[in-house]
């Protein structure tokens, strides 16, 4: 009677886990195919990917990529699309390369003015979309031409620079450490902190769910995903502690992931977007104000693409015509592939920072094996293909 008993009870564990991956296979398979990616990446490059040198210039290449698809993924979850990011990108360099270099403005205030600058772009066509319903697609769409060429008028069709060493430090800075030495015991340290506090918060939250009979993620899997979170993240810290350290703009991607995971799952007004983009009409019947979340939306896009285009800058040390060319498409594919809906209403932001990683993993990648230009787009518009399909196939299964 026991033995069956406990074969009983391991049958239902089974079950239970088998059931609760079928119905989260897209969130756990998006972090198996980061992995799955990386390791092979890692073997046809000879270990060159996970080699610190490249590990720190993927972090620098895909920050301000990332950065963009936090305010994209909450765009693309309200039911809308930005395709003028690339081109604020490129705008807002040019307009910080010509007040520090040719008008000798100090960094400090070009940064400033650029992020405010970068929220009068968003809520100019936020004011558009919301206000005056114009979609999203027209509206953004004249302002990727707009400030694009705006971007050729300031900059004359030539590129500025160099930029003063403290803004440069933005993008190609790393935190400092103790003197003497190659390893960086201050960033490993750090490094260890986070694991640690991301392994405590999530315990705390299965903790409460249990209380309140909400917890659905079997132990197991709970215990394995943090068993990766915590070696990843170990490892990730320890490669770039043996290098420079933990660069600058790490710290803030890091603090901008922290803070809106935070605000799209705790908060009131992230709940609000969820629904937004669920159904319009029932969220604006149930009392949201749809039209001041919708520009506020746009308004903080205007804001990171600013920020975005600053890093972007301050890591070339230049201002180029073709700054941000192109970036939209990485930026909303990596929301696509990281879980997000065509349709809205569906989306996390550790999904998005996840698909970023794909999209720049695979680029890396792609460029150390010496494939062309021509065929990484042409393998990153089948992957985004092929999630926008699996997207479709499960909504309907379900």
């Amino acid at each position: 009677m026991a033995q069956d008993t406990v074969a009983s009870t391991t049958a239902n564990q089974r079950v239970s886990i088998g059931t609760f991956l079928k119905h989260n296979i897209r969130d756990y398979g998006l972090l198996l195919s980061l992995i799955v990616i990386m390791v092979f990446f890692q073997f046809m490059t000879n270990g060159t990917l996970f080699k610190p040198l490249n590990l720190t210039n993927l972090v620098l290449q895909n920050s301000y990529i990332v950065i963009m698809a936090l305010g994209m993924l909450l765009i693309i979850v309200a039911g809308h699309i930005d395709l003028s990011v690339g081109s604020v990108v490129g705008f807002v360099g040019a307009v910080a390369a010509v007040m520090m270099v040719q008008w000798k403005v100090d960094f400090v205030l070009v940064f400033l003015v650029c992020l405010v600058l970068g929220a009068a772009i968003g809520a100019a066509q936020g004011y558009f979309i919301a206000f005056f319903k114009i979609p999203a697609f027209i509206v953004t769409l004249a302002g990727m031409l707009v400030f694009r060429g705006l971007n050729l008028w300031i900059l004359g069709g030539m590129s500025v620079g160099p930029f003063p060493v403290g803004f440069q430090l933005l993008s190609t800075g790393f935190l400092p450490d103790l003197p003497g030495g190659t390893f960086k015991f201050v960033s490993m340290t750090i490094g260890a902190l986070v694991t640690v506090a991301i392994i405590f918060f999530n315990v705390r939250e299965r903790l409460n769910q249990q209380k309140h009979d909400l917890a659905e993620e079997p132990f197991a899997i709970f215990i394995g995903r943090n068993v990766l979170i915590a070696l990843g993240f170990l490892l990730f810290s320890y490669l770039l502690s043996s290098y420079k350290g933990l660069p600058n703009v790490l710290v803030v991607m890091f603090a901008l992931i922290t803070l809106y995971a935070f605000v799209a799952s705790s908060t009131t007004i992230g709940r609000r977007i969820y629904a937004l983009g669920g159904n319009e009409k029932a969220a604006r019947l149930s009392g949201i104000n749809t039209t001041r979340l919708t520009f506020y939306a746009f308004l903080n896009m205007g804001v990171l693409a600013a920020l975005a285009g600053l890093i972007f800058a301050a890591r070339l040390n230049t201002a180029t015509p073709k700054a941000g060319l192109g970036f939209e498409l990485d930026v909303i594919a990596a929301c696509f592939i990281g879980g997000a809906s065509p349709t809205g209403g569906v989306g996390k932001i550790i999904g998005a920072v996840i698909g970023a990683f794909i999209v720049g993993v695979m680029n890396n990648g792609m460029s150390i094996l010496g494939v062309g230009i021509d065929m990484q787009q042409v393998i990153k518009g089948i992957v985004l293909l092929a999630a926008v399909c699996l997207d479709v196939y499960y909504k309907r299964k379900n």
